[in-house]
């Protein structure tokens, strides 16, 4: 019994740490959305460029094209230095970028006077945090489910989504607590040029604000950084280095001494090379995770992530923050849903049901926008559907799918595509969101956007739910090398 007890909190203490990464995650795409407007502000002061809303789209956006580096470099990394060394370089990233961004002067420009050179400093520390992020988002649950028994496997890999979400709603309070009476400053157009209006009374949020949201991250990057260094390297990046006595040491604290042995011979089993060609199990597995990756990001959940408090503020119900929080806890309710059920219902069925349900969010907010005298409640509980629906499937799901449908020998380098397709996606969302939400037609005016923006993420749910049904198999209680087996069974089918 004693025994049992200690393979679990062994199993429990390397996952929490790595779930650690998948918190920095969500804190560093989701700080943007409190300093953002003080930001805005900010770099409108520039007198030698005009800052611009597709500047500032940009701006927002910058940490995603680091995203998209991290993970395309992330199994490059993860089969030459291995996964924990890797997620280590992530956490010095994250601690640099918090730093970096609350101080973009360093050593190079005037504090508190912004320039078009500032704004590339500022955006390449931003940039330097997305590497971090791109690296944690592909390699802590490939760590997780590379350690994980199979029959609970789904919902370890889930908990690093809870993380994600949770270091969102952290992330929220923490912007809320650090604005405090303090107002965001208001920018509107005016004769076609973005002005702020009445910036005296936002002054502390123009000047200080923004730059202590993006700071606080660094105590959780450095605690992330510090506590990965004592954790194993994963079995089977042990098994594939040639180190097949330390892996047994680390399966058996895990599973106990004579399951881990029969492990250890499954994955000697299907790892007869350190990595085999990418399309060795043919194309269709490398689409699906793919495809994975991009539907999980063009439902469109990230943009309304980002910039929540903007879109609370425009349906004038209430203080914006306060709703913005109120839909952090929503969704870490419904990413607890995934988390205890995924192993019960399987992963096909909770997506295909979640992207029904955002599609009925997304639509209910353009038909808000469409209709007239309709109760400004509609679109708010319209957008915390779209949200939670999000958060019981594609948030968690679509992870858990990309670090276990793979085979052994390619998934570090197919789940760095897959993830890389992730954050190219997340940041042409992110990016155009901005645009897309304030375009106007005629006499619909700014509601025009708002209409076309959720009625083409409510299509794209529905062509998701389908493709997951026609598509992706069912992953539920399978061991990793039961997935091996099972793509080189159809590739072979094929030949």
């Amino acid at each position: 019994m004693n025994d049992a007890k200690k393979s679990k909190t062994y199993l429990f203490s390397i996952v929490m740490v790595a779930v650690l990464g998948g918190l920095l995650f969500g804190y560093d795409t989701a700080v943007i959305s409190g300093a953002e407007k003080g930001l805005q502000a900010f770099f409108m002061g520039a007198d030698d460029f005009v800052y611009t809303d597709t500047w500032h789209g940009i701006t927002s956006s910058s940490a995603l094209l680091g995203c998209i580096i991290g993970s395309a470099i992330s199994g490059c990394l993860a089969s030459r230095y291995g996964r924990k060394q890797s997620l280590f370089l992530a956490g010095i990233m994250f601690f640099l970028s918090a730093l970096g961004s609350y101080y973009p002067e360093f050593l190079f420009f005037s504090y508190g006077e912004p320039s078009y050179s500032l704004l590339l400093a500022f955006n390449f520390y931003r940039i330097l945090g997305g590497v971090g992020v791109g690296l944690a988002s592909a390699l802590c649950p490939m760590y997780i489910a590379e350690v994980a028994p199979s029959n609970i496997r789904g919902t370890l890999v889930s908990w690093n989504q809870f993380a994600i979400i949770f270091g969102q709603l952290v992330v929220y309070f923490v912007n809320f607590i650090i604005l405090g009476d303090n107002v965001n400053p208001v920018v509107e157009v005016v004769e076609g040029v973005n002005k702020v209006i009445n910036p005296d009374a936002a002054a502390w949020a123009i000047e200080t604000g923004w730059r202590q949201m993006f700071v606080s991250e660094a105590v959780p990057a450095g605690l992330f950084t510090i506590l990965i260094l004592f954790v194993p390297k994963t079995p089977r990046y042990l098994v594939m280095s040639g180190h097949d006595e330390e892996a047994l040491t680390v399966l058996t604290k895990i599973n106990g001494r004579e399951r881990a042995k029969q492990i250890l011979a499954d994955i000697k089993g299907t790892v007869q090379t350190k990595t085999e060609r990418l399309f060795t199990y043919g194309w269709l597995v490398i689409f699906i995770g793919i495809m994975l990756s991009v539907f999980q990001q063009a439902v469109g959940i990230n943009a309304v992530l980002y910039f929540a408090p903007r879109i609370f503020e425009s349906m004038n119900i209430g203080n914006p923050m306060v709703q913005t929080v109120f839909m952090g806890v929503v969704n870490i309710l419904f990413t607890l849903l995934a988390v205890f059920t995924v192993e019960k219902l399987g992963r096909k069925p909770l997506l295909i049901c979640g992207s029904i349900g955002m599609a009925v969010g997304a639509l209910g907010v353009a038909f808000s926008n469409l209709a007239t005298g309709i109760s400004p409640l509609i679109p708010v509980i319209s957008i915390m559907i779209y949200s939670a629906s999000f958060m019981f499937s594609w948030g968690p799901i679509c992870w858990v799918l990309i670090s276990e449908i793979f085979p052994n020998t390619v998934r570090g380098t197919a789940v760095a595509i897959a993830v890389a397709f992730q954050w190219i996606f997340n940041f042409i969302v992110s990016s155009t969101f901005l645009p897309m939400y304030n375009m106007s037609a005629g006499d619909m005016g700014e509601k025009f956007g708002h209409i076309f923006v959720y009625g083409l993420y409510g299509v794209i749910c529905i062509i998701a739910a389908v493709f997951v049904w026609k598509l992706v198999p069912e992953t539920k209680g399978k061991t990793l090398e039961d997935m091996t087996r099972l793509w080189k069974n159809r590739q072979e089918q094929n030949k």
